[in-house]
């Protein structure tokens, strides 16, 4: 079936030290799919991506988060990597715009370590995920059930372990965005 996601506003929300791949393949998949997307990070200028442990591309930040709320998109992705997630959830304005995404009932894909994010966010309670392996215990403190699998979907949330899972997550989430699925309030 193929899905479209023609006329969706899409943020990515990312720091220096991504993984690249983690945003680049999702970035690259969903544009072919129609949406348009859009660099979201902490400061203007551009973000280094990483290749695991190496230093990958620069990439230009579209808008800062000083300049947009979750009111400006459809839909946000979290690329995983380790320095950019635990970055963005020491950052209020990152855990907000991301928790504003949960309140509003848009759907969200995370990746990696990207769940860190969540975590902070205060929106994983009763929830059923995945992600890098070593937050388990942060996702289950959280209230979440961690599990080990390709990609799950639990009400809008879209989630998955690692660039291994990134062509099931990418599908996934172009499945999940262009059908707008809505989930449980977050108070």
């Amino acid at each position: 079936m193929s899905h479209s996601l023609e006329g969706k506003k899409i943020a990515f929300l990312a720091t220096t030290g991504f993984e690249q791949i983690e945003l680049t393949q999702p970035w690259s998949e969903l544009k072919d799919a129609g949406a348009d997307v859009v660099l979201v990070s902490l400061e203007k200028g551009s973000i280094k991506g990483f290749n695991h442990m190496e230093p990958g591309d620069d990439f230009n930040v579209d808008q800062i988060l000083d300049e947009v709320t979750a009111d400006d998109f459809d839909c946000v992705v979290l690329p995983g990597g380790v320095h950019n997630p635990d970055a963005l959830r020491t950052d209020n304005r990152a855990v907000q715009f991301v928790r504003d995404f949960f309140r509003q009932h848009k759907a969200v894909a995370a990746i990696c370590h990207g769940p860190w994010v969540l975590v902070e966010a205060d929106v994983l309670a009763g929830r059923i995920l995945t992600s890098w392996q070593s937050l388990k215990t942060d996702i289950e403190n959280a209230g979440g059930s961690w599990v080990d699998q390709e990609v799950v979907v639990d009400e809008g949330l879209v989630t998955s372990r690692n660039p291994d899972d990134l062509d099931a997550f990418c599908a996934k989430t172009i499945e999940v965005f262009s059908e707008g699925r809505h989930r449980k309030q977050v108070a």
